[in-house]
């Protein structure tokens, strides 16, 4: 399935827990104030790739705990980042999603969109919420306001309500 991608970071230890291979959506409609990738909000800008590329890009590495998705916003493109989360996860990686929609906005878009229920399905952590500059702290783990959440994605989905991850205790 093709896509149309800022970058992909194949080894980082900033967007997310572990070692792990992460891949910039392009396009976002939030446009938050100081944004850290400014560069990804343009929806014609970047490259288009092959997820089937970037998943054999993603089997050579077997000391990756899991596949970030980040943007840009990957909600954006709901079918592409589905693939590589499902391939990710037949893998034995984890996914982690960075999404400037919020839980809840998410859900109701999950109930219009196949793909992106489908995308739930295949993430472990989502990180919800735009970056607010007035809620802005660097002491947070891999987030960068304090509105962000880190929700546990199959707990809450279980529970039908958002539950956060713990980073000091993650899940099994």
């Amino acid at each position: 399935m093709e896509m149309r991608l800022a970058g992909i970071v194949k080894e980082s230890v900033v967007d997310g827990p572990g070692i792990r291979m992460t891949v910039f959506f392009q396009g976002c409609p939030h446009h938050c104030p100081e944004c850290h990738n400014p560069e990804t909000h343009d929806f014609n800008g970047g490259t288009i790739f092959c997820s089937a590329d970037i998943l054999a890009e993603l089997a050579k590495r077997p000391l990756l705990k899991g596949l970030t998705l980040s943007g840009g916003e990957p909600l954006s493109q709901p079918a592409a980042a589905a693939c590589l989360a499902k391939g990710a996860v037949a893998m034995g990686k984890d996914v982690m999603v960075y999404s400037g929609f919020v839980w809840e906005d998410i859900l109701d878009m999950a109930a219009k969109d196949p793909a992106v229920a489908e995308l739930l399905q295949y993430t472990h952590i989502l990180m919800d919420g735009p970056y607010k500059k007035t809620q802005r702290n660097l002491d947070l783990f891999f987030r960068g306001s304090t509105n962000q959440r880190a929700i546990d994605v199959p707990k809450s989905l279980a529970a039908q309500k958002p539950v956060l991850y713990d980073f000091y205790f993650p899940a099994d």
